[in-house]
Protein backbone atom coordinates (compact mmCIF):
# COMPACT_ATOMS: atom_id res chain seq x y z
CA UNK A 1 0.00 0.00 0.00
CA UNK A 2 1.35 3.45 -0.94
CA UNK A 3 1.91 6.30 1.49
CA UNK A 4 -1.03 8.12 -0.08
CA UNK A 5 -3.28 5.12 0.46
CA UNK A 6 -2.14 4.84 4.07
CA UNK A 7 -2.98 8.50 4.61
CA UNK A 8 -6.33 7.99 2.92
CA UNK A 9 -7.23 5.26 5.37
CA UNK A 10 -6.88 7.80 8.16
CA UNK A 11 -9.33 10.21 6.52
CA UNK A 12 -12.47 8.16 7.24
CA UNK A 13 -15.12 9.56 9.57
CA UNK A 14 -14.37 9.24 13.29
CA UNK A 15 -16.89 8.63 16.10
CA UNK A 16 -16.53 12.31 17.07
CA UNK A 17 -17.43 13.54 13.59
CA UNK A 18 -20.35 11.12 13.42
CA UNK A 19 -21.66 12.42 16.74
CA UNK A 20 -21.17 15.97 15.50
CA UNK A 21 -23.14 15.16 12.34
CA UNK A 22 -26.02 13.65 14.30
CA UNK A 23 -25.95 16.61 16.70
CA UNK A 24 -26.11 19.02 13.77
CA UNK A 25 -29.14 17.19 12.34
CA UNK A 26 -30.93 17.15 15.71
CA UNK A 27 -30.09 20.79 16.43
CA UNK A 28 -31.35 21.87 13.00
CA UNK A 29 -34.60 19.95 13.47
CA UNK A 30 -35.20 21.61 16.84
CA UNK A 31 -34.37 24.99 15.30
CA UNK A 32 -37.10 24.40 12.72
CA UNK A 33 -39.64 23.59 15.43
CA UNK A 34 -38.70 26.66 17.46
CA UNK A 35 -38.67 28.96 14.45
CA UNK A 36 -41.85 27.70 12.79
CA UNK A 37 -44.01 26.72 15.77
CA UNK A 38 -42.84 28.06 19.13
CA UNK A 39 -41.68 31.56 18.18
CA UNK A 40 -44.63 33.94 17.61
CA UNK A 41 -45.20 36.01 14.45
CA UNK A 42 -44.06 39.61 14.45
CA UNK A 43 -46.55 42.41 15.05
CA UNK A 44 -45.49 44.20 11.85
CA UNK A 45 -43.90 41.58 9.61
CA UNK A 46 -46.15 38.70 10.59
CA UNK A 47 -44.98 35.21 9.60
CA UNK A 48 -42.21 36.63 7.42
CA UNK A 49 -40.13 37.29 10.52
CA UNK A 50 -39.39 33.56 10.73
CA UNK A 51 -36.87 34.12 7.93
CA UNK A 52 -34.80 35.80 10.64
CA UNK A 53 -33.81 32.44 12.13
CA UNK A 54 -32.05 31.40 8.92
CA UNK A 55 -30.97 34.76 7.55
CA UNK A 56 -29.06 36.11 10.56
CA UNK A 57 -27.22 32.88 11.53
CA UNK A 58 -26.23 32.36 7.89
CA UNK A 59 -24.42 35.68 7.54
CA UNK A 60 -22.69 35.22 10.89
CA UNK A 61 -21.47 31.80 9.81
CA UNK A 62 -20.27 33.36 6.56
CA UNK A 63 -18.34 35.97 8.54
CA UNK A 64 -16.87 33.25 10.75
CA UNK A 65 -15.94 31.06 7.80
CA UNK A 66 -14.17 33.91 6.03
CA UNK A 67 -12.40 34.92 9.26
CA UNK A 68 -11.17 31.33 9.65
CA UNK A 69 -10.02 31.40 6.03
CA UNK A 70 -8.00 34.55 6.67
CA UNK A 71 -6.43 33.26 9.89
CA UNK A 72 -5.55 29.94 8.25
CA UNK A 73 -4.10 31.80 5.26
CA UNK A 74 -1.84 33.85 7.53
CA UNK A 75 -0.65 30.69 9.29
CA UNK A 76 -0.07 29.02 5.93
CA UNK A 77 2.07 31.91 4.69
CA UNK A 78 4.09 31.88 7.92
CA UNK A 79 4.68 28.15 8.19
CA UNK A 80 4.60 26.72 4.68
CA UNK A 81 8.31 27.36 4.11
CA UNK A 82 9.57 25.89 7.39
CA UNK A 83 6.97 23.12 7.86
CA UNK A 84 5.31 22.23 4.53
CA UNK A 85 3.01 19.56 6.02
CA UNK A 86 1.65 21.98 8.59
CA UNK A 87 1.31 24.62 5.91
CA UNK A 88 -0.81 22.25 3.80
CA UNK A 89 -3.05 21.65 6.81
CA UNK A 90 -3.80 25.37 7.12
CA UNK A 91 -4.33 25.66 3.37
CA UNK A 92 -6.96 22.88 3.48
CA UNK A 93 -8.62 24.53 6.46
CA UNK A 94 -8.72 27.85 4.62
CA UNK A 95 -10.31 26.25 1.57
CA UNK A 96 -12.92 24.27 3.49
CA UNK A 97 -13.92 27.29 5.60
CA UNK A 98 -14.23 29.46 2.49
CA UNK A 99 -16.46 26.91 0.76
CA UNK A 100 -18.81 26.79 3.73
CA UNK A 101 -18.72 30.59 3.99
CA UNK A 102 -19.74 30.93 0.33
CA UNK A 103 -22.64 28.49 0.80
CA UNK A 104 -23.97 30.44 3.78
CA UNK A 105 -23.50 33.74 1.97
CA UNK A 106 -25.69 32.35 -0.83
CA UNK A 107 -28.29 31.32 1.77
CA UNK A 108 -28.13 34.84 3.21
CA UNK A 109 -28.77 36.39 -0.19
CA UNK A 110 -31.64 34.03 -1.05
CA UNK A 111 -33.43 34.43 2.29
CA UNK A 112 -32.82 38.17 2.16
CA UNK A 113 -34.44 38.39 -1.26
CA UNK A 114 -37.47 36.42 -0.09
CA UNK A 115 -37.73 38.55 3.02
CA UNK A 116 -37.32 41.72 0.97
CA UNK A 117 -40.21 40.75 -1.30
CA UNK A 118 -42.50 40.69 1.75
CA UNK A 119 -41.18 43.78 3.55
CA UNK A 120 -40.06 46.00 0.63
CA UNK A 121 -42.32 44.70 -2.11
CA UNK A 122 -39.38 43.69 -4.30
CA UNK A 123 -36.80 40.92 -4.35
CA UNK A 124 -33.88 43.26 -4.91
CA UNK A 125 -32.70 46.80 -4.28
CA UNK A 126 -29.20 48.13 -4.91
CA UNK A 127 -28.99 48.80 -1.22
CA UNK A 128 -25.61 49.22 0.53
CA UNK A 129 -25.96 46.00 2.54
CA UNK A 130 -27.20 43.93 -0.40
CA UNK A 131 -24.63 45.27 -2.84
CA UNK A 132 -21.66 44.71 -0.52
CA UNK A 133 -22.92 41.20 0.30
CA UNK A 134 -23.08 40.30 -3.40
CA UNK A 135 -19.55 41.64 -3.80
CA UNK A 136 -18.45 39.49 -0.86
CA UNK A 137 -20.05 36.43 -2.45
CA UNK A 138 -18.45 37.03 -5.85
CA UNK A 139 -15.04 37.76 -4.34
CA UNK A 140 -14.91 34.48 -2.45
CA UNK A 141 -16.17 32.60 -5.49
CA UNK A 142 -13.11 34.06 -7.19
CA UNK A 143 -10.96 32.82 -4.31
CA UNK A 144 -12.32 29.29 -4.72
CA UNK A 145 -11.78 29.48 -8.48
CA UNK A 146 -8.17 30.56 -7.91
CA UNK A 147 -7.62 27.47 -5.75
CA UNK A 148 -8.63 25.32 -8.73
CA UNK A 149 -6.36 26.91 -11.33
CA UNK A 150 -3.57 24.68 -12.68
CA UNK A 151 -0.31 25.60 -10.95
CA UNK A 152 2.35 24.22 -8.66
CA UNK A 153 0.43 23.49 -5.41
CA UNK A 154 2.49 25.70 -3.10
CA UNK A 155 2.48 28.64 -5.50
CA UNK A 156 -1.26 28.30 -6.04
CA UNK A 157 -1.89 28.14 -2.30
CA UNK A 158 0.18 31.27 -1.67
CA UNK A 159 -1.73 33.20 -4.32
CA UNK A 160 -5.00 32.03 -2.81
CA UNK A 161 -3.86 33.00 0.69
CA UNK A 162 -3.06 36.54 -0.43
CA UNK A 163 -6.44 36.82 -2.15
CA UNK A 164 -8.18 35.55 0.99
CA UNK A 165 -6.62 38.34 3.04
CA UNK A 166 -7.62 40.96 0.47
CA UNK A 167 -11.16 39.56 0.22
CA UNK A 168 -11.69 39.72 3.97
CA UNK A 169 -11.53 43.52 3.85
CA UNK A 170 -15.13 43.47 2.64
CA UNK A 171 -16.45 41.58 5.69
CA UNK A 172 -16.49 44.56 8.10
CA UNK A 173 -17.80 46.76 5.27
CA UNK A 174 -20.77 44.41 4.83
CA UNK A 175 -21.43 44.24 8.56
CA UNK A 176 -21.26 47.97 9.25
CA UNK A 177 -22.87 49.11 6.00
CA UNK A 178 -26.21 49.64 7.77
CA UNK A 179 -24.50 51.99 10.22
CA UNK A 180 -22.26 53.85 7.75
CA UNK A 181 -24.84 54.52 5.02
CA UNK A 182 -28.56 55.14 4.75
CA UNK A 183 -30.02 51.79 3.80
CA UNK A 184 -33.34 49.98 3.51
CA UNK A 185 -31.89 47.11 5.50
CA UNK A 186 -32.76 47.15 9.18
CA UNK A 187 -30.10 47.48 11.88
CA UNK A 188 -28.46 44.32 13.18
CA UNK A 189 -30.81 42.23 15.32
CA UNK A 190 -27.88 41.25 17.54
CA UNK A 191 -24.77 43.36 17.96
CA UNK A 192 -22.05 43.64 20.58
CA UNK A 193 -22.52 46.71 22.74
CA UNK A 194 -26.03 47.39 21.47
CA UNK A 195 -29.39 46.49 22.95
CA UNK A 196 -31.02 43.66 20.96
CA UNK A 197 -33.70 44.71 18.50
CA UNK A 198 -35.84 41.71 19.51
CA UNK A 199 -36.85 40.25 22.87
CA UNK A 200 -38.63 37.28 24.41
CA UNK A 201 -39.08 34.03 22.51
CA UNK A 202 -37.80 35.58 19.29
CA UNK A 203 -34.54 36.55 21.00
CA UNK A 204 -33.92 33.10 22.50
CA UNK A 205 -34.94 31.32 19.30
CA UNK A 206 -32.48 33.44 17.34
CA UNK A 207 -29.68 32.69 19.81
CA UNK A 208 -30.43 28.97 19.60
CA UNK A 209 -30.58 29.15 15.80
CA UNK A 210 -27.09 30.66 15.74
CA UNK A 211 -25.84 27.82 17.94
CA UNK A 212 -27.52 25.16 15.78
CA UNK A 213 -26.18 26.59 12.53
CA UNK A 214 -22.70 26.85 14.08
CA UNK A 215 -22.76 23.14 14.88
CA UNK A 216 -23.87 22.39 11.33
CA UNK A 217 -21.21 24.63 9.82
CA UNK A 218 -18.50 23.04 11.98
CA UNK A 219 -19.44 19.60 10.71
CA UNK A 220 -19.48 20.85 7.12
CA UNK A 221 -16.01 22.40 7.45
CA UNK A 222 -14.61 19.15 8.87
CA UNK A 223 -16.28 17.20 6.08
CA UNK A 224 -14.97 19.52 3.37
CA UNK A 225 -11.46 19.40 4.89
CA UNK A 226 -11.57 15.60 4.60
CA UNK A 227 -12.76 15.78 0.98
CA UNK A 228 -9.98 18.25 0.05
CA UNK A 229 -7.41 15.91 1.60
CA UNK A 230 -8.85 12.92 -0.27
CA UNK A 231 -8.64 14.89 -3.52
CA UNK A 232 -4.97 15.57 -2.79
CA UNK A 233 -4.37 11.88 -2.10
CA UNK A 234 -6.07 10.96 -5.37
CA UNK A 235 -3.78 13.33 -7.26
CA UNK A 236 -0.72 11.99 -5.42
CA UNK A 237 -1.65 8.40 -6.26
CA UNK A 238 -2.17 9.39 -9.88
CA UNK A 239 1.27 11.00 -9.96
CA UNK A 240 2.88 7.96 -8.32
CA UNK A 241 1.22 5.67 -10.86
CA UNK A 242 2.41 7.87 -13.74
CA UNK A 243 5.99 7.92 -12.43
CA UNK A 244 5.95 4.13 -11.94
CA UNK A 245 4.64 3.66 -15.47
CA UNK A 246 7.37 5.84 -16.95
CA UNK A 247 10.04 3.98 -14.94
CA UNK A 248 8.75 0.61 -16.11
CA UNK A 249 8.84 1.79 -19.72
CA UNK A 250 12.38 3.11 -19.24
CA UNK A 251 13.53 -0.17 -17.72
CA UNK A 252 11.78 -2.22 -20.40
CA UNK A 253 13.44 -0.29 -23.20
CA UNK A 254 16.93 -1.24 -22.00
Amino acid sequence: MTAAANSGAKMTATPITRVLGVSALAATALMAVLGLVVSPPDVIQGEAVRMLYIHVPSIWIAYGGFALTSISSILFLRRSRRRPDQGRHYDRLAGSAAEVGVVFTAITLITGMLWGKVTWGTYWQWDARLTTTVLLFVTYLGYLALRRLPAEPTVRSRRAAVMALISFINVPIVHYSVDWWRTLHQKASLSVGRRPEITGEMYWTLLYSMLAVTILATWLIIHRYRVIRLEELRDEEGLEALIASRLNKAVGSH
